[in-house]
């Protein structure tokens, strides 16, 4: 290298990292974190991109922007309430301080009392008992796919799963049921047709290889038409004769009825009406945390919870406080929005859409996650330039929003309102970055 090089005046290393705001840094990030950042930046000046004044500042900026973890906080403009790529339900504040207050030392399984050892989770089981009256047990997993699995192999596995061709359903991500099911060991007995299944189907197929009947809530998508299926209150006689245990996974997550979703199943109905054992999610309809929720017969239930698989799925501390706060704290997020009043969805879209000189229109989000499909929830969105949604989405904070039919959708729906002022603050930042021309959708750039 020339001794006139520019490049010899980039900064060693080791001044960089001696510097105090780098220190100061590096108590809450990782050596491995600021040395990476320090070197890609003085890797930016030896390419020439950045001159070597410019490399102190410009990684003081890269350690300031960088937070340990890469997870993007996202204001939800969709209207979509369970979003699954934006990490399904939002806690509320309740669960939000619990999960807080839970990741230091905490009784998960210690009865301070006493000094011994405790039932694990006690308290997010007694929180689903009082939600849910109809059960006798409960049990909390990871995930809701962790509680079927369970849920089979405990019950059916070297044995048979008696359950309808229509409910063989695959949710997110291409995973489907029936593998779930057979990868526990279990065998698949399918009985009647997509579209019809009657009740001497499941009656025809029961036999002493039979370890459970299956009823699988469709959740993603309807069946119309020539159609007929059993539900479990005219399945309870059968599985009862046949002392076989009858499960009833409903998926979206409601234990009790929701008079705005009529035709959504709820845990509490489907345990009244017949079912041994309920699967659902802790993180879709019922607003808290990833959880897969097992309810019902308490016979039934501790068979699962003493299975040795029961151990490799279980919930962590994190999850089993933010689900206990969940229940026994107000109002969630999910449920504030999906009963959310259409007249104040408009005002405060107007609102914004005065602000930028955008027009109002008409919007019915949806509930999303698998729950209740084909349901509208009535609201509005403010109509942007369909190129204002990458800015939008890049920016800070960053916001999603719904591109559909050439136009950039803003539903407030799912949007905290004491975060209107930031969402307001993001849109006039993209629309700055745009060009300032019309594009013909209504919308102003």
């Amino acid at each position: 290298m020339a001794q006139d090089d520019p490049r010899r005046l980039i900064p060693r290393t080791d001044q960089l990292m001696g510097l105090p705001a780098v220190r100061r840094a590096r108590e809450r990030l990782s050596e491995e974190v600021v040395r990476s950042l320090v070197r890609e930046t003085q890797e930016r000046a030896r390419r020439g991109e950045l001159a070597p004044d410019q490399v102190e500042p410009a990684v003081l900026g890269a350690l300031a922007a960088r937070s340990a973890s890469t997870l993007t906080p996202v204001l939800n403009a969709t209207g979509v309430v369970v979003h699954t790529n934006l990490g399904r339900a939002p806690l509320s504040a309740a669960a939000t301080e619990a999960l807080v207050a839970a990741a230091g030392y905490v009784d998960v399984e210690l009865d301070l009392r006493t000094g011994t050892r405790s039932r694990r989770g006690a308290g997010a089981r007694a929180a689903l008992l009082t939600a849910c009256p109809p059960a006798e047990d409960a049990l909390a997993v990871n995930n809701g796919a962790a509680a079927l699995v369970l849920a089979t192999t405990a019950l059916a596995a070297g044995r048979e799963v008696v359950i309808s061709r229509g409910e063989l359903v695959e949710i997110g991500a291409g995973f489907r049921l029936p593998e779930l099911i057979e990868s526990t060991g279990a065998r698949l007995r399918e009985v009647g047709t997509t579209n019809r299944t009657h009740l001497r189907d499941y009656a025809e197929a029961i036999g002493p290889e039979t370890g459970c009947l299956l009823k699988v809530h469709p959740s993603n998508f309807r069946v119309e038409g020539f159609t007929s299926g059993v539900g479990a209150e005219q399945l309870r006689p059968l599985a009862r004769a046949h002392g076989v245990p009858l499960v009833a996974d409903l998926g979206s997550g409601l234990l009790t009825p929701d008079p705005y979703l009529p035709e959504e199943p709820d845990a509490a109905s489907a345990l009244a009406g017949g079912a041994d054992l309920v699967i659902a999610s802790g993180d879709k309809l019922l607003g808290g945390p990833q959880a897969g929720l097992l309810l019902g017969r308490a016979e039934v239930v501790a068979r699962l919870a003493g299975h040795p698989l029961a151990r490799a799925v279980r919930a962590d501390k994190l999850a089993l406080a933010a689900l206990e706060a969940t229940l026994a704290g107000g109002p969630t997020p999910v449920v504030q929005a999906l009963h959310a009043d259409p007249d104040r969805l408009r005002a405060r879209a107007e609102r914004l859409a005065a602000a930028v000189g955008a027009p109002v229109v008409p919007h019915d989000g949806r509930v999303g996650g698998g729950g209740a499909p084909g349901v509208p929830l009535p609201g509005w969105a403010v109509r942007l330039p369909e190129a204002a949604a990458a800015p939008l989405r890049a920016g800070r904070p960053a916001v999603l929003p719904r591109v559909h039919d050439h136009a950039c959708l803003l539903d407030l729906r799912c949007v905290p309102e004491p975060d209107d002022d930031r969402l307001l603050a993001a849109v006039r930042t993209a629309l700055t970055a745009l060009d300032g021309t019309d594009d013909g959708t209504g919308g102003t750039r």
